[in-house]
């Protein structure tokens, strides 16, 4: 049976689809995730950025409602986004607990037969201002059951991606609606990257309500990727490029598939050859690795500009985040992966400067997300984990970058203008 031909891009890379010719079930996590889907819990799937939470996801769960989060949004803008994607408009507001004032509604077929569905089935009346299918069916909402059951009746599991993207207090809210919702019968599909904190820590009422998965990758789990898909391919490594590309990827799929796709590149191979293509020179390694830190500069630079821009448009304070941020970024690999803790980045950064206080570093740190972000509340690459008192990187990279680039990073210039600053070491009173 003759092959089909492959372009390379179509066997490796960062893709928003499953690329089945490089997929791996790493440790059957497929099968365990199809199993976890049967019973009655949610589903909290950690990892880091690209490590292959979302293609798991869609494997598993292809027809789900999916919902990804951003800095700034509010738990209540979730569920209108959720129930947007069934056709339903939701305008709500939370007055206590699991309590709401609004209503839902829908001139959509599928929204209305959805909302005429629940409002019978839990014995209230619905507004219809016309015989028209243009005029919307409209629903008061008065608490978290009628989102619940809308969602339920759907047949559509929910998704919620980029967890760690909501402020604490959001995760928070999030994690007591979780159990009112598991309560109601509606098990949702919980996707971010966080440490040792999890949900439970949040909500105790959740112990036995979510179930965690965590998306971990050894170097043989790494080496299988690269095996399938230059089988799939046509193409043979030599072992040193295989390792090469392993410790590159810092134990991250996503990372991987992006090296390996560079390094084709590099070799010239674009679509599968008919012969069998080895690959033994280790600068094609090295090529693919600085040209990728290379197409990494603009969305770093973009990065420190941005917090940069922001340290120097905060009053007070300046001091302390410009100080933080030099002795984060100056960090190993390993400390910035595992968690850098809150008094070591003080320890370093108080030796720096005497003037930084411990309980204006830590007020500090929690607002660091919000500096790096873009308008649109993406782009988040360090993060302060506020019940583990730690930052670590979420984009992870930001280490290939540090490791094949040469970095001018601002804060020693924003260290330069504060150091005759007295309240650059001081809060707002605001913060």
């Amino acid at each position: 049976m003759a092959v089909t031909p492959k372009k390379a891009y179509e066997v490796f890379g960062v893709s928003r689809d499953v690329l089945p010719d490089s997929y791996v079930d790493r440790g059957s996590l497929d099968e365990r995730l199809g199993s976890l889907l049967q019973r009655q819990n949610h589903i909290a799937i950690r990892g880091a950025s690209k490590s292959g939470k979302s293609w798991l996801r869609q494997m598993v769960a292809p027809d789900a409602v999916v919902i990804q989060c951003r800095l700034g949004k509010t738990v209540e803008d979730l569920y209108r986004e959720a129930l947007g994607m069934l056709g339903i408009t939701l305008e709500v507001r939370r007055t206590a607990g699991d309590s709401f004032s609004g209503h839902v509604e829908s001139s959509v077929g599928f929204g209305q037969a959805l909302i005429m569905k629940v409002s019978g089935k839990l014995g209230l009346g619905y507004t219809r201002h016309a015989q028209s299918e243009s005029v919307p069916v409209r629903q008061d909402v008065s608490d978290i059951s009628f989102i619940a059951e809308l969602l339920v009746e759907s047949g559509r599991r929910l998704v919620i991606e980029d967890v760690h993207y909501l402020s604490h207090a959001e995760r928070r809210r999030l994690s007591f609606d979780l159990k009112a919702l598991w309560d109601l019968g509606l098990f949702v599909i919980i996707i971010g990257v966080w440490k040792e904190q999890s949900l439970i820590d949040l909500n105790p009422d959740l112990s036995g309500r979510v179930k965690e998965m965590s998306v971990t990758w050894s170097d043989e789990d790494l080496e299988k990727i690269i095996a399938k898909g230059t089988k799939a391919l046509n193409v043979a490594l030599a072992p040193l490029i295989i390792d090469s590309l392993v410790r590159a990827s810092y134990g991250n799929a996503g990372l991987l598939q992006a090296l390996t796709l560079e390094l084709l590149d590099e070799a010239g191979i674009d679509e599968r050859p008919e012969q069998t293509r080895d690959l033994v020179d280790h600068r094609l390694f090295e090529a693919a690795a600085m040209q990728h830190a290379e197409n990494l500069n603009v969305l770093y630079q973009n990065f420190a500009k941005r917090v940069s821009s922001g340290i120097r448009r905060r009053k007070n304070s300046t001091g302390i985040y410009a100080h933080a941020m030099a002795v984060i970024l100056e960090e190993s690999d390993e400390s910035l992966m595992r968690g850098l803790p809150l008094k070591e980045i003080h320890a370093k950064a108080h030796e720096r400067e005497p003037r930084i206080l411990l309980p204006n570093l830590r007020t500090a740190l929690s607002k660091i997300e919000a500096l790096q972000t873009d308008d649109e509340g993406r782009g988040l690459v360090l993060s302060y984990d506020e019940g583990r008192e730690a930052v670590y990187v979420v984009d992870l990279q930001l280490l290939l970058y540090r490791r094949y680039s040469t970095v001018a990073w601002p804060w020693d210039d924003i260290v330069a203008e504060t150091e005759g600053s007295q309240s650059a070491f001081e809060l707002d009173a605001m913060e």
